[in-house]
């Protein structure tokens, strides 16, 4: 907690206002995320709003997070939200099922063997944002993947904030769930296949995360054929049949 970087963010937290965005959405913002290197080790823990300042994120602020996919077993589509307008970072885009951070605010979320804690957190936050019971999320069903570090661009809307310098464990899952959705964290939701996620995205009028633009682009399409090979003796996908199928002793930068 004694780094430069820990330091100049804890400066720079005084100037922050966040009175005028939604009270929910603000109060979120005092979560406490996990800080870490380069390589993903724990060195701390901060705020969310802090973690998020772009001015600390150029000073070399890194936390942890995860993104989640849900396919349903049947035929692989895979659940996507749209985020609320009331989000105060990246509003009314659309990205993958879950995307949130493990908090030092719970020790099961802290707890790095086999990704535990990512796992934990990936199942309360697709409660708290779909209304998924967690009872549907099982920890041990979820398949990790690897994990990336990327830079988002800032925000036009919200021009000192920024969802950056992030190492984020991609979780995925097969699951039949129950959605009902926390309309202050979603503003629509739904199931498409790998066509139709295309299509989204070959649509102007459409908007997406950076983080699920580069997931996309370089991993999910590829795991997703994956998925559909391995259907069990039933014709299902299981996330759990893409064990071993990407390196996750890494950390991988992306760009």
């Amino acid at each position: 907690m004694s780094s430069p970087a820990v330091l100049a963010a804890k400066a720079a937290l005084a100037s922050v206002d966040l009175s005028s965005y939604d009270p929910e959405q603000s109060r979120l913002m005092d979560e406490r995320c996990i800080l870490v290197d380069e390589q993903d080790n724990a060195i701390g823990a901060m705020d969310k709003k802090t973690c998020h300042l772009m001015e600390n994120i150029n000073k070399g602020l890194l936390h942890r997070a995860f993104s989640a996919f849900v396919f349903r077993p049947s035929d692989g589509k895979l659940l996507l939200q749209q985020r609320a307008s009331e989000k105060i970072t990246f509003p009314d885009m659309w990205t993958n099922t879950c995307c949130s951070h493990p908090l030092d605010d719970f020790e099961a979320e802290k707890v790095e063997e086999n990704q535990l804690g990512v796992r934990v957190a990936a199942s309360r936050k697709l409660e708290h944002e779909l209304g998924i019971p967690q009872s549907q999320t099982p920890v041990d069903e979820f398949q990790y993947l690897t994990r990336i570090h990327y830079l988002a661009p800032p925000m036009a809307s919200v021009s000192r904030l920024l969802m950056a310098s992030t190492v984020d464990y991609i979780l995925f899952i097969t699951a039949d769930v129950t959605v009902n959705p926390n309309h202050n964290e979603i503003r629509d939701y739904k199931y498409v296949s790998k066509e139709e996620l295309q299509a989204m995205f070959d649509d102007p009028s459409n908007s997406f995360t950076p983080w699920f633009k580069l997931i996309s682009r370089d991993f999910l399409f590829g795991w997703w054929d994956e998925l559909y090979k391995r259907k069990d003796g039933h014709g299902k996908v299981t996330a759990k049949s893409l064990a071993g199928v990407a390196d996750g002793s890494k950390v991988v930068k992306m760009t």
